[in-house]
């Protein structure tokens, strides 16, 4: 878990976005069944950025856009949160890039349960819905052997695409890496040139990967990725569900990860947020923040501890990062310590004997912080860089913010964090009541739900 850095020892701090939203589903699937969650997967990032906020939308040249507000910390009184909130830009289904789409489905013996291949079946058929005529898809299963089940095919077919898929049967053992294989070279013969060029794997898993190992794997990945193909990895089922590695595979093939645990979320991952799952506007997204040590005395980022960088790969184009999707909004909150306060956080050190404490102009200033983004077009290997400058206003927080500061409150409840202060389930449950707004799908409703479900089972002062 992020700790408290002083601004004086580390006043920069720089991290990639995080668009995988797999741990909230993830977590929900263990408070459904009774069970706490490990504390490993609740990555806080993931459950924030699960929801949707309608965030400022972007106008000028750049394919996203972002705001910051400054607020009191519900669970620390005396700190303050800044929230910052990038938009994507939204495209409509008919403006998007034709899709070359290949779908790695896993129809292994460990898939057959019913929260696996026939999950698997009903979220594609949802995705072969959202097809056009101009996009086509191949389907690639892999059990013992891979094997190609239907090659590249026009959007247009729907009841061919639908037929193929909800023949599949389950059976076998599984190797996964000869399926992925199979899979790219079909997807690079079948390539678009200003397409959208992917591999949609479904899998629990639980495959040996046959690329002799786990680094190889993330190596063919890559290369492929820097050949124009993207990976986006979806989870089905439990057990032997390897949550983590289907993160990084997806991480390192520029897609996304999804954890898929019932037919709403499938709806979720392959309707409402279609052009999100699956068309990407920038790649490579990365934050820098620098902190104005006048303002501001520490600071701690919530989350994101599997996204940090070193400072030095912001500006280093061959440094990979997070990509966001058309639509995709992305949130990170950092709990800071004004200037004045004190807290039993930041403990105090000798002041520097060497170091010149020079001021400039613009940290007698009333900006708190700078939050500086780099970002890559889909196809472009050089960086854009932009800067927002943050510092606290007048304005009301809106349903939106304070929404996903109640979720991160929640994440510190599940990590049963050593920042969470006065942090309560009921405190969660009132901001996020509060904060509900128009939420159509029921997505926040459900949120209140498994936190009053969370209140009931977390009997324990401490989770390790």
């Amino acid at each position: 878990e992020n700790t408290f850095k002083r601004v004086a020892d580390a006043p920069l701090t720089t991290f990639s976005i995080d668009v995988d939203r797999a741990a909230y589903s993830n977590v929900r699937r263990f408070l459904n069944d009774g069970l706490m969650p490990p504390v490993g997967a609740v990555r806080v990032e993931e459950m924030i950025n699960y929801f949707h906020y309608d965030y400022t939308e972007p106008t000028g040249a750049h394919p996203f856009e972002v705001g910051s507000t400054v607020v009191d910390s519900p669970w620390n009184p005396d700190l303050k949160l800044v929230h910052i909130g990038l938009q994507g830009k939204r495209i409509n289904t008919a403006e998007l890039p034709p899709s070359n789409l290949v779908f790695l489905l896993d129809v292994s013996g460990s898939m057959s349960s019913s929260n696996k291949l026939p999950l698997v079946k009903s979220a594609f058929n949802l995705l072969v819905d959202q097809l056009r005529p101009e996009d086509q898809v191949a389907i690639v299963v892999y059990a013992g052997a891979a094997g190609m089940v239907l090659p590249p095919t026009s959007g247009a077919e729907k009841m061919k695409l639908k037929e193929a898929i909800n023949n599949l049967n389950a059976g076998g053992s599984t190797a996964g890496g000869a399926g992925i294989k199979l899979a790219y070279k079909t997807a690079l013969k079948s390539f678009i040139e200003g397409g959208n060029n992917r591999v949609v794997l479904a899998t629990d898993g639980d495959f040996n990967v046959g690329v002799s190992s786990d680094a190889g794997l993330q190596e063919l990945i890559e290369e492929k990725r820097d050949q124009g193909v993207f990976l986006s990895v979806l989870g089905f089922g439990m057990g032997n569900y390897k949550d983590n590695k289907m993160e990084v595979l997806a991480d390192k093939g520029n897609g996304n990860y999804a954890y898929i645990d019932n037919f709403m979320e499938a709806k979720k991952v392959f309707v409402n947020e279609f052009g999100g799952t699956l068309f990407t506007i920038a790649k490579d997204v990365k934050l820098q923040v620098e902190f104005n040590p006048k303002q501001v005395e520490a600071y701690r980022l919530i989350g994101y501890e599997n996204r940090k960088l070193n400072n030095e790969d912001f500006n280093d184009d061959q440094k990979d990062a997070g990509d966001m999707g058309a639509g995709h909004s992305v949130t990170a909150i950092y709990e800071v310590v004004p200037r004045g306060v004190t807290t039993d956080y930041v403990k105090a050190v000798d002041a520097l004997k060497y170091q010149k404490t020079d001021e400039t102009k613009a940290s007698k200033s009333d900006e708190w912080m700078t939050v500086k983004l780099r970002y890559k077009q889909p196809d472009a290997a050089t960086s854009v860089k932009f800067e927002h400058i943050v510092r606290p206003g007048l304005e009301e927080i809106n349903n939106d913010a304070q929404f996903s500061i109640a979720v991160a409150q929640f994440g510190l409840l599940l990590r049963d964090s050593e920042f969470k202060g006065q942090a309560s389930y009921d405190a969660v449950i009132e901001l996020a009541k509060k904060s509900k707004g128009d939420d159509e799908e029921g997505y926040r409703a459900e949120f209140i739900k498994l936190v009053k479900a969370a209140r009931l089972i977390d009997n324990r002062t401490a989770r390790k």
